[in-house]
């Protein structure tokens, strides 16, 4: 069962959180603008695993912190190897730094298609060379990363979607792929999912599923009969709801799963993460829900969890979840971080065998320091997302006409 270990309290709402790849470090992106980073607590057991002591001598230490953004901070994200980090803020600045430090390397301007200025929501790391950065305004831009130290102008931009773009998930490479390296990855913007690839753009775009798809992650191992291993993408909706994704059938939904059905539609999913594996001994998913809870869903079974329950939060929403590199599930929403103790695991229920599954500077940017001080801007975590949604056009097709392109032969 996951226990409760500790609650880190912040001065301001979080709005981002990043994991290191390697480490047990936590970074988190506040309302007020700050970025902070965070040594978790834990030592590793006998047994060559991680745990965390229970003689209370370990705390939560603060490495750097410092005023990030003028505005609020609404991304961040670890380097491939976690030696660099990338924040992107409401001063729509993307600002490239040094991880332990918190050093600014470089800093750019978020690019804009229109005359107005675009702000983002979110970056991710797809692979070692490549960062994305997604915007209000639905653009979806890629930078190399083999360019050096420097933050440049995108190499490529899309628009997978007309509203903002509310998750990215990087798909697995290929068994064919010559590098190993993922080259595709699946996003969601207002009612649609849809489907990148590095080399060939905007590939398919859903049906309209009239629903706010807000997350998502990919199970492998799981798709349907004689296809195990295709694999399968989990999207939560805003309505409470979780939908299921068969690999390459991009167009619609294949099932749903209710995780909370209030009357008018339950809680929000706003999060999302899978559980390790050895962990969850089954392929399951942490939702954090618009309420503050945590639900459990067994993906193979198709059943939330009843029998534990998790909350996060009273009052606000929970905007961010994953698992370190010790797997403790860390959760992240209102002022609060919370880490969770998995080292007991979850419950094992038996699978059904019907669903069983095998340093250059734009100019006019400033210098590399950053202030440090109180913020000029002040975002609530769902009024921010709420004030980025857009009246979506149904039917009408993005900048890039992305609805319909099928059929491309030899994809990762």
């Amino acid at each position: 069962m996951f226990e409760n270990l500790c609650t880190l309290p912040l001065q301001s709402d979080i709005f981002a959180t990043a994991l290191h790849p390697c480490e047990a470090l936590l970074a988190v992106g506040l309302a007020s603008g700050h970025v902070e980073a965070f040594r978790l607590p834990g030592q590793n057991s006998k047994d060559g695993r991680h745990s965390t002591s229970n003689d209370g001598k370990d705390t939560v230490e603060s490495v750097w912190k410092t005023r990030r953004h003028k505005g609020s901070c609404r991304s961040l994200a670890f380097s491939h190897d976690g030696r660099a980090m990338y924040s992107a803020g409401t001063d729509s600045l993307v600002k490239y730094f040094d991880s332990n430090s918190g050093e600014v390397v470089s800093k750019m301007l978020v690019p804009s298609t229109t005359p107005v200025t675009d702000a983002p929501t979110l970056l991710h790391v797809l692979n070692p060379q490549c960062l994305l950065l997604a915007t209000d305004l639905g653009a979806l831009h890629l930078f190399d990363l083999r360019d050096g130290d420097s933050l440049r102008k995108p190499s490529q931009t899309h628009f997978p979607h007309l509203d903002y773009v509310s998750s990215i998930t990087t798909l697995p490479a290929s068994e064919e792929s010559a590098t190993g390296l993922p080259k595709q990855w699946i996003s969601t913007g207002g009612t649609t999912l849809a489907v990148t690839d590095v080399r060939r753009g905007v590939m398919i775009r859903s049906e309209d599923q009239e629903d706010e798809l807000l997350s998502a992650c990919f199970m492998t191992g799981m798709g349907p009969k004689n296809h195990r291993n295709n694999g399968m993408a989990v999207v939560g909706s805003g309505s409470g709801v979780l939908t299921l994704w068969d690999k390459g059938s991009w167009d619609d939904q294949q099932e749903r799963i209710i995780v909370d059905g209030g009357k008018g539609g339950g809680e929000s999913v706003d999060a999302m993460t899978k559980i390790p594996e050895h962990v969850s001994r089954g392929k399951k998913v942490v939702c954090g829900m618009g309420d503050g809870s945590l639900r459990i869903v067994d993906i193979i079974r198709r059943k939330v969890d009843r029998s534990t329950f998790l909350r996060h939060d009273d009052m606000d929403a929970v905007v961010s979840l994953g698992f370190d590199n010790r797997d403790r599930l860390i959760s992240a929403g209102g002022p609060t971080v919370k880490i969770w103790d998995t080292s007991s695991g979850l419950p094992e229920e038996n699978e059904s065998e019907d669903t069983g599954q095998e340093g250059l500077e734009e100019p006019g940017l400033g210098d590399n320091h950053d202030e440090i001080g109180e913020s000029d801007e002040s975002d609530g975590g769902n009024r921010e997302r709420a004030k980025r949604r857009k009246d979506t056009h149904k039917g009408k097709l993005g900048p890039m006409g992305a609805h319909g392109i099928l059929g491309f032969e030899g994809l990762d």
